[in-house]
């Protein structure tokens, strides 16, 4: 059997409000991501308090993480495209250097 081969990539956290998560993804599609994963109904602490996790009367009102691996370039322009939003609205972006296998399912389709 062939050992899997490790590539290097960022993976990207981004919490914001549910209400801002169009704005997230629209981000992701022009920087050229191919993929990502949202996980709704977030609850935590932080410098704007505490926030509980539960659906009040739609999806806006909660908040979400967007996480999404790609390389370090594309993560910098994300985050450079981020800047300005974070100056304005709340929210946080964990990043962190993993190690994927199966590098072909991150890169663009062409």
């Amino acid at each position: 059997m062939q050992e899997l081969k490790h590539s290097v990539l960022k993976k990207l956290e981004i919490i914001v409000q549910g209400e801002q998560q169009d704005f997230v993804l629209d981000l992701l599609e022009r920087a050229g991501v191919t993929g990502w994963t949202m996980v709704h109904n977030l609850s935590g602490k932080g410098s704007h308090g505490a926030h509980d996790a539960h659906l009040m009367f739609n999806e806006d009102d909660v908040l979400v993480m967007i996480i999404t691996a790609v390389p370090a370039d594309t993560a910098e322009a994300i985050l450079e495209g981020l800047t300005p939003f974070f100056n304005r609205h709340m929210g946080v972006v964990f990043s962190t250097d993993i190690q994927v296998s199966r590098l072909a399912k991150f890169q663009p389709v062409g």
